[in-house]
């Protein structure tokens, strides 16, 4: 009788990811009617767009070995930036956005510079950007500034049909994009297989001569964009500008990194997976507001178990040498 091949290691965390999502679908749907119905799936999917795009940024760096905890107040930079710019300076839309994303891009690949060529812990280089971020931000305003520009409305009022009374949000289509490309830059390009090689092992990948500084630059200048375009897109969510917003967003996207099933190690981990932990994250959220009986904080409770196994799961099936691209 022959056997079944042998599962490979490295596709136990994200079968896991994959089996959690359903898992809490079903128990959802058993619990709650419409829990899964296509108008709250597609509201999972636009409610989560600027978490989902920062934690796709975020994935590329953790699969390079490192860490970035600026991408939460390059959110809130970026929206208050816009904000300021489009409503006390009447700077039109298509200028400002542009120049947000090259704002987040240049802090994203400062932050890498110093950690190449000084060869700082990115911990706590990426926590120098936090701070910074957030301090230009609440000096550049303290108080939310409301978006009362044409283009932001008609940006958020914007659906794709799909069929009867459903349409997918202008948010949830650029989340989706971004996702796309994501899976298509880890996947099918130089750049991506560099990316895996760097967090697989930096002395190897120096070995092999890969270009090493130049991708762990490329690494954050891409987390940098990645959470000035989540900026802009929570400028069209809420229609507004805060310098606080998205505080503590950066754990969210390592959260959802991880329960996607990427080692916080680096070299290891699906893009896919990243977006399957962002859904995970807003079921959850989505039963307790279904519940309607339980506190906000069940969330960060039940996201703080989830954690807690995926590390086990990393730690007891993913040896270091089974790290592979």
């Amino acid at each position: 009788m022959a056997r079944l091949p042998k599962l490979q290691t490295q596709f136990i965390p994200i079968l896991a990811t994959l089996a959690t999502f359903l898992l809490l679908g079903l128990m959802g749907s058993l619990r709650y009617t419409g829990f899964l119905s296509p108008g709250v799936f597609l509201n999972l999917v636009d409610d989560n767009a600027f978490l989902g795009i920062a934690a796709i940024g975020m994935t590329f760096v953790i699969l390079s070995g490192g860490i970035d905890l600026s991408v939460g107040s390059v959110i809130g930079l970026t929206s208050i930036v816009s904000a300021t710019l489009v409503e006390k300076h009447h700077v039109p839309p298509g200028v400002v956005i542009p120049l947000v994303l090259a704002l987040g891009t240049l802090l994203g690949a400062g932050m890498g510079a110093l950690i190449r060529f000084f060869e700082l812990a990115p911990f706590l280089v990426t926590l120098a950007g936090m701070f910074l971020a957030r301090g230009i931000a609440l000096m550049i305003s303290l108080e939310s500034i409301q978006l009362t520009n044409p283009f932001y409305q008609a940006v958020s009022a914007f659906r794709v049909p799909l069929g009867g009374a459903l349409g997918l949000p202008a948010n949830g289509l650029v989340f989706l994009g971004v996702l796309g490309f994501g899976i298509y830059l880890a996947s099918y390009t130089r750049f991506g297989r560099n990316t895996y090689a760097l967090g697989g092992s930096d002395s190897s990948a120096l070995l092999m001569g890969l270009p090493v500084g130049r991708t762990k630059i490329g690494v954050y200048a891409l987390s940098g964009f990645c959470s000035a375009l989540a900026g802009v897109v929570y400028t069209f969510y809420t229609s507004s500008g805060n310098a606080s917003a998205a505080g503590g967003l950066e754990l969210d996207a390592i959260a959802a990194v991880v329960i996607g099933g990427t080692l916080l190690s680096g070299g290891s981990g699906y893009i896919l997976g990243t977006w399957l932990g962002v859904l995970i994250l807003g079921m959850i959220q989505t039963a307790i507001s279904f519940e309607n009986t339980l506190s906000s904080w069940w969330t960060k409770i039940i996201i703080g178990g989830l954690l807690f196994a995926f590390i086990v799961i990393q730690r007891s099936v993913i040896r270091p040498s089974s790290k592979t691209a």
